[in-house]
């Protein structure tokens, strides 16, 4: 079976790699059946024949999980994209002290939604009570100034 991984260049503690196509048994340093390019993972130096080693995978050989992080990642000119890691692993405390972080934000959230909300049927109870009563005042003159309006026509009126 064939893969697509990278072969070791370089001197100690300042690696490089060939991507290589290559029989899997055989050794890492072996002879490849074709080279694909070049990667030097301190300066984020890439070369890749992308089209090529697309080629290769079509035909079965299988990438390794950074030679198929590297071909996904690659622009086509065959330069890296560098992207930063974004995802950290946390430990068990760690995980569970964000998880209760998240629940409290979220109560905290639904409090002030509801305060919100109460506030609102507040305000809204207020205003119904004030239109109530703007309109009770004008509906209990009324009838009194019907009477003043019957008593000055009674008052006009001649005794017969």
């Amino acid at each position: 079976m064939l893969k697509i991984r990278l072969k070791r260049l370089g001197c100690k503690k300042s690696p490089a790699y060939r991507i290589i196509v290559i029989n899997s048994t055989t050794k890492r340093e072996g002879a490849p059946v074709q080279e694909l390019g070049h990667y030097n993972p301190k300066s984020k130096v890439m070369k890749l024949d992308k089209a090529t080693a697309l080629e290769w995978i079509k035909k079965g050989a299988q990438p390794t999980d950074t030679v198929k992080y590297l071909i996904t990642n690659c622009k086509e000119d065959g330069t890296l994209d560098y992207k930063k890691k974004t995802e950290v692993k946390l430990s068990k405390k760690a995980m569970a002290k964000l998880e209760a972080e998240k629940e409290t934000k979220a109560k905290a959230e639904e409090e002030a939604k509801a305060a919100k909300a109460a506030a609102k049927e507040a305000a809204a109870a207020e205003a119904k009570a004030a239109e109530e009563a703007a309109a009770a005042p004008a509906v209990e003159e009324a009838p009194a100034v019907a009477e003043e309006v019957t008593a000055e026509v009674v008052e006009a009126v001649p005794e017969a």
